[in-house]
């Protein structure tokens, strides 16, 4: 998941630039508001590490997208699979957790090319994270 696309660039490239790292930190948020109350992935989230979800998923945005490499540094190589592999994540939860993030993504304003760049990442993300048929 090096973000190589069939042109040889990055397809986030720009991204961070375009969104800033207070402006993910505000998408992050954003999504993360509407987890607790969700049915589908409420439940995946313990309340008691809501911060700290929030957190990860904020480091590993900026470090993926060409920001602060604090995610790196503090966790280490991404093991995405791994780290989601006791979560029951279908194609409904992708969808779901799809869902709230483009929510989130409306709230905080984000459009034009950053958006649809962000989106079909995040969309690539979420399906590599489906573990159940």
């Amino acid at each position: 998941m090096n973000g190589a696309g069939a042109g040889g660039g990055d397809p986030v490239a720009g991204v961070y630039e375009a969104v800033g790292a207070d402006g993910l930190r505000a998408v992050v948020a954003a999504f993360y508001r509407r987890v607790p109350t969700d049915d589908l992935l409420g439940p995946m989230y313990p309340a008691h590490d809501l911060v700290g979800a929030e957190e990860r998923l904020a480091d590993f945005l900026a470090y993926r997208l060409g920001g602060d490499p604090r995610y790196l540094e503090t966790r280490g190589h991404p093991r995405l699979r791994m780290r989601h592999a006791p979560f029951v994540v279908d194609r409904a939860a992708r969808d779901r957790w799809m869902e709230l993030m483009a929510a989130a993504l409306d709230e905080c304003a984000v459009a034009g090319d950053a958006r649809e760049r962000l989106e079909a990442f995040l969309g690539d993300v979420a399906s590599f994270l489906m573990n159940r048929a």
